[in-house]
């Protein structure tokens, strides 16, 4: 009886370790695509001085992150939610920002130089000092107030929407 019961230990044992190896392996050899920019969420998070140039981060969120003198060039922001984040002295060039919930945002003395910003609901930014060359407002939701400053250095058009800086804010 003692060696029946030995042997369906050793083999519920065994089960056992042939399941854990399994499941082992599974979760060391996952798919690259569970690693994609766009599916981390980057909310709150320090990204100051952190390289994103030309990534696909559509749909991402960074709301309320610093990300303050990151490079964002050529990067696809489209449709993010960027509540309360700060752009202060980043690079946004040629960047696709188009459908962004960008309220609250701080983008004071960044390079927004051919950047897409159409449809993006801009409501209390702040663009003081930034670099506005080519980029597109059309659409964006933006303080009249923010708009008027703007229009002060607004020039340059837009490279892929191929619509004036100037027509997109609505200046006079």
């Amino acid at each position: 009886m003692m060696q029946k019961v030995k042997t369906w230990l050793n083999s519920i044992c065994g089960a056992v370790f042939l399941l854990w190896l399994t499941l082992g392996w599974f979760l060391v050899n996952t798919p690259g695509v569970l690693a994609q920019e766009n599916t981390v969420n980057y909310t709150f998070a320090d990204l100051r001085y952190q390289n994103f140039s030309n990534k696909d981060l559509h749909g991402t969120s960074f709301a309320g992150a610093n990300m303050q003198e990151a490079n964002f060039q050529g990067a696809n922001l489209s449709a993010t939610i960027i509540t309360k984040g700060s752009f202060f002295k980043a690079d946004l060039s040629g960047a696709n920002l188009s459908g962004t919930f960008a309220d609250r945002v701080i983008f004071a003395e960044a390079n927004l130089k051919d950047a897409n910003f159409t449809d993006a609901i801009l409501t209390s930014s702040r663009f003081f000092n930034a670099v506005i060359t080519g980029a597109d407002f059309s659409g964006a939701i933006l303080d009249t107030y923010e708009a008027k400053l703007m229009c002060d250095r607004a020039d340059g058009v837009n490279p892929v929407t191929g619509v004036s800086t100037r027509d997109s804010l609505g200046c006079r």
